[in-house]
């Protein structure tokens, strides 16, 4: 399956939900032990996570990495004198050993097979009682994704979106990512949140999905404008059912998974 195209301004529209895990995971991040300390943000999108980095540790050197150019594009807005960004795609990205004090990563790794696989080659990046800290959705069984899923596997839609329908995002449960980076060395802090997201506005959750989780399907159906409409009516009748818009705006029930591991220093 090719790589989804990426909207950055589609997905800043919920910019504040979207940052509220990140600083969750920041605040059990410990500060880094050396002076100008070197920081990676493993899938930076468009920056704006990135630039909290750079505010949080004035004194760090920061680069953000990620494989979208439209992102990237995006991000540079937030380049500095100390927070840089360049392309790296973290299926395959390595970091020379010693590099870094920090690698953290929010809600980009489930796009990555097998990701906890690379936490060695990672891990070795770090110095002595370097951190290795993320997070990523863990809401693959919620309605908003199960049922994509079946749509795109209906008569109507699986012959070119059956490849979508099939894809389920990677990530692994609190205990798994606790087992596996202690068996590494690591000492770990693991945890899940469920956020309601009271979202506002007609059709948020098709809104907020087309940032996200609809991004493969998008790009999929990019050359058929009426394909596409049809598909996000069709999606979005039962995203109205799933999730009913109430007075006060509409609830997103979204949970997400957070890990800190620190190496022995």
């Amino acid at each position: 399956m090719s790589q989804p195209a990426w909207d950055p301004a589609q997905y800043l529209r919920h910019a504040d939900h979207r940052t509220r895990p990140f600083h969750d995971l920041l605040a059990r991040v410990p500060d880094p032990a050396r002076p100008a300390p070197r920081i990676a943000d493993l899938g930076c999108g468009a920056g704006n996570a990135t630039a909290l980095l750079a505010r949080r540790w004035p004194d760090a050197h920061v680069t953000g990495l990620d494989n979208s150019p439209a992102m990237l594009e995006r991000a540079a807005a937030h380049a500095g004198p100390r927070l840089a960004f360049r392309h790296a795609d973290l299926t395959t990205w390595t970091p020379h050993p010693g590099t870094y004090d920090l690698l953290i990563s929010n809600a980009a790794l489930q796009w990555v097979p097998g990701h906890a696989d690379a936490f060695p080659a990672w891990l070795a990046g770090l110095t002595p009682g370097g951190t290795l800290a993320l997070q990523v959705p863990g809401n693959d069984p919620a309605p908003s994704h199960t049922l994509l899923r079946n749509l795109c596997t209906t008569p109507r839609w699986r012959t070119r979106l059956a490849e979508v329908g099939n894809r389920t995002l990677d990530g692994l449960t609190p205990q798994e990512y606790l087992e596996r980076l202690t068996q590494l060395g690591c000492e770990v802090d693991a945890w899940e949140t469920t956020y309601l997201h009271v979202l506002q506005g007609d059709d948020p959750v098709l809104d907020w999905m087309r940032g996200t989780g609809l991004r493969p399907a998008l790009t999929a159906l990019a050359d058929d404008e009426e394909a596409t409409t049809a598909f996000l009516d069709e999606y979005g009748a039962l995203l109205r059912e799933a999730y009913p818009r109430r007075p006060y705006g509409t609830v997103f029930p979204f949970r997400r998974v957070f890990v800190v591991a620190r190496t022995q220093g």
